[in-house]
């Protein structure tokens, strides 16, 4: 059996470079910059006023004595031509600040007779002005390559004058369930049937990281069937396949079989993880192949380690791994064997708001009632010992993404 971390170092050798394409804003989100986001003009364009008042010179306000209203700069009408020398100017929250003007007085400091406008106090130079180019500069660099792009990185590329980003390519994702007595839901239940889960998980956890997650059904043990099923995903050029089922050595797992048949190169097809162990890894071409286990659970938390990063990783993103915090465990947990666990539990706060961990000591990889009412993933090492409550524990969220 391979351990994790080699079996994700061996996978990420294998990654295809997707390339590049451009997106217009509005289809950005979660995408990741392929090249650094550079200013397409100085924000503000010009100097603005940060709230509503009086637009002034600094130096011809003297509290009680008025000044003439000249007129009015709001967003988008300007005040135009020069305020001259004992005069003032009503302005609007983002309208220019007008030619002569080097402060901004907010009206609730004002006093207005008519045209004739007195002011409490005499204000500093610059004061609520934006001056020009205060957030950002024409020129500057915003965002580096390789952030995943936010809703407030959005708003700042379309802040910057950008319709459109260069980002990297998502994968096309195929996903097909094996085995003789899987039925889809709704489906009333035969002697030895089960429903089939798998794929309506895998899809929205793979989703995110996809251009289009292709559901290829359910495929009976059966060999043609099973190879006819394969060849066309791979026809379609995908460039991930997952299959869940039929990737162990039983007589009728004839998965990872027919796909050496089809000429995928098996990379390896056992990980020294629990639940998840019979994985199996390979290539075709620029396709990367996952034999997934059967069971819900084994397939859910297989595709949360290795399938996501690697995901992560084909997409550009910086850091494709998931963040692992650390939090106290509210219970114990018990020794461990050769093969990393990684535990189901559930987070919560404490008393006085600290995050804390409790283990779900379930372990049957068919039990997918533990998994959905988990939350994180308690990673327990190879040849644990054994963890007393209280003590601090590496824990991976199920929100990740």
């Amino acid at each position: 059996m391979m351990p994790v971390d080699e079996a994700i170092e061996r996978i990420f050798r294998k990654l295809p470079a997707l390339g590049s394409e451009t997106v217009p804003l509005a289809r950005a989100h979660r995408r990741v910059l392929t090249q650094p986001l550079v200013a397409r003009h100085s924000q503000p364009p010009f100097d603005a006023s940060a709230m509503d008042g009086y637009a002034v010179r600094a130096a011809e306000v003297v509290p009680g004595r008025p000044l003439k209203l000249a007129g009015t700069s709001q967003a988008g009408a300007r005040f135009v031509g020069m305020m001259e020398h004992g005069q003032c100017v009503r302005i609007f929250t983002g309208a220019p600040l007008p030619i002569g003007a080097d402060a901004v007085i907010m009206q609730e400091e004002a006093t207005a007779k008519g045209n004739q406008i007195s002011f409490e106090k005499t204000p500093p130079v610059g004061q609520s002005v934006r001056k020009q180019g205060f957030d950002f500069r024409r020129g500057a660099e915003l965002l580096p390559a390789g952030v995943a792009l936010t809703p407030a990185m959005l708003n700042l590329a379309a802040s910057a004058n950008h319709p459109a980003l260069t980002v990297t390519r998502r994968p096309t994702i195929a996903v097909l369930a094996t085995g003789d007595e899987l039925v889809p839901p709704g489906t009333p239940l035969g002697p030895d049937q089960i429903i089939a889960s798998n794929s309506y998980g895998l899809i929205p956890l793979l989703a995110p990281w996809a251009e289009q997650v292709i559901d290829l059904g359910i495929v009976a043990d059966d060999k043609d069937k099973l190879e006819a099923a394969l060849l066309a995903a791979f026809d379609q050029g995908v460039d991930m396949l997952v299959t869940t089922g039929g990737a162990s050595v039983g007589e009728r797992d004839y998965v990872q079989e027919v796909l050496r048949d089809l000429g995928v190169e098996v990379d390896f097809w056992k990980l020294r993880m629990r639940p998840g162990k019979p994985l199996m890894f390979g290539t075709r071409g620029r396709t990367l192949v996952f034999g997934l286990p059967g069971n819900p659970v084994s397939a859910l938390v297989t595709a949360t380690v290795i399938l996501k990063p690697a995901l992560r990783a084909m997409t550009g993103h910086i850091d494709p791994f998931w963040p692992r915090i650390g939090v106290p465990t509210l219970l114990g947990l018990p020794p461990n064997g050769p093969r990393r666990h990684f535990m189901r539990a559930t987070l919560s706060r404490n008393d006085i708001g600290f995050m804390q961990v409790e283990p779900i000591f379930e372990t049957d990889s068919s039990h997918s009632t533990s998994l959905a009412l988990a939350d994180a993933l308690i990673v327990v090492p190879e040849d644990s010992p054994g963890v007393p409550p209280g003590e601090i524990v590496d824990v991976i969220p199920l929100s990740w993404g």
